[in-house]
């Protein structure tokens, strides 16, 4: 049996442990104070849906933070505003974002008796930019958004810091015989049938079927006179005039035909500050095949292009 004076030596080395644990604890407590409060504050980015009057005509946007420049994302032919949703949120913990719907599409209003032209487009866009408080824009461009963010910028070239280009063309695809052929039947009764073919062109490298499925039916939901109006308008020779380009682009094409070499010569004239990227493996719709890739890429070249990165609240 241990005596008394035998125990002496370990009751002082658990008093001594005990002590030791409680320094460590509460020399450990403010660093955890620290991370739950930077956790705290560190909140997701807030998406703020809004109106912008144009013409009589609420085109509707989507604010994703704060700052005096934003990058402003357009979609393509008969999509809307959520083709951007893999990066909008991701993009806006750098700089603030707005993705739009022009009009006539998503939750824009449809008016029948319209034009949906360069024109509107060109003053739904500074709508937005003028109700959201934006003082300068890095326009991102989809399909045939393309043209639109060019035409945007040739009205108001002092308010765009870049333009990124996403499987969209800076020279007419077609001349207006061929495009009229083409026009023709969407403006039939089967419509559905005939978007659908084009669309399943658009969407057949896809190897998500859900995803083309999820396309194919959002584009499908934008009203027929919209899609062919818009079509129409892009037979308009000035949309396609080749003027210099003058800020920094960037643009990411999926690998195909059209993006022959003799194209990549003709937009380096065009725009001298060119970052031209030919992606192998994806679609036309590569910002929602491959979200990372394209959203690292983008932000790559914002950093090196010192372009509007600001805090969002």
């Amino acid at each position: 049996m241990a005596s008394a004076k035998d125990k002496e030596p370990k009751r002082r080395a658990e008093v001594g442990s005990m002590i030791y644990s409680r320094r460590v604890k509460f020399w450990i407590a403010p660093s955890i104070w620290v991370a739950m409060i930077t956790g705290l504050l560190a909140q997701p980015i807030v998406s703020e849906s809004k109106f912008a009057d144009v013409d009589h005509i609420k085109v509707h946007y989507t604010n994703y933070g704060k700052g005096e420049t934003a990058m402003l994302f357009v979609h393509g032919w008969a999509c809307d505003e959520t083709v951007w949703s893999e990066q909008a949120p991701a993009l806006a913990e750098k700089i603030r974002v707005i993705t739009v719907d022009l009009p006539g599409h998503g939750q824009s209003d449809k008016p029948a008796e319209i034009k949906y032209d360069k024109n509107l487009y060109a003053r739904a866009i500074d709508g937005v930019i003028n109700d959201a408080g934006v003082k300068s824009v890095i326009l991102v461009g989809h399909s045939n958004g393309t043209p639109f963010i060019r035409e945007f910028y040739r009205k108001f070239p002092a308010k765009v810091k870049a333009l990124v280009v996403v499987e969209g063309p800076l020279h007419a695809m077609f001349d207006r015989d061929t495009m009229e052929k083409f026009v023709v039947p969407l403006k039939g009764d089967n419509y559905p049938e005939a978007a659908g073919r084009i669309i399943a062109g658009m969407t057949r490298p896809l190897k998500d079927a859900d995803l083309r499925d999820k396309i194919k039916a959002l584009m499908l939901k934008t009203p027929q006179y919209v899609a062919v109006s818009e079509f129409e308008a892009t037979a308009d020779e000035d949309l396609w005039k080749e003027d210099k380009i003058d800020v920094p682009v960037l643009m990411i094409l999926a690998k195909q035909p059209a993006w022959s070499p003799e194209y990549e010569q003709f937009v380096r004239r065009l725009a001298p500050k060119l970052d031209y990227q030919i992606w192998e493996n994806v679609s036309h719709f590569v910002m929602m095949e491959k979200p990372r890739e394209f959203n690292a890429a983008v932000l790559k070249f914002l950093e090196q292009n010192q372009l509007g990165f600001t805090k969002t609240d």
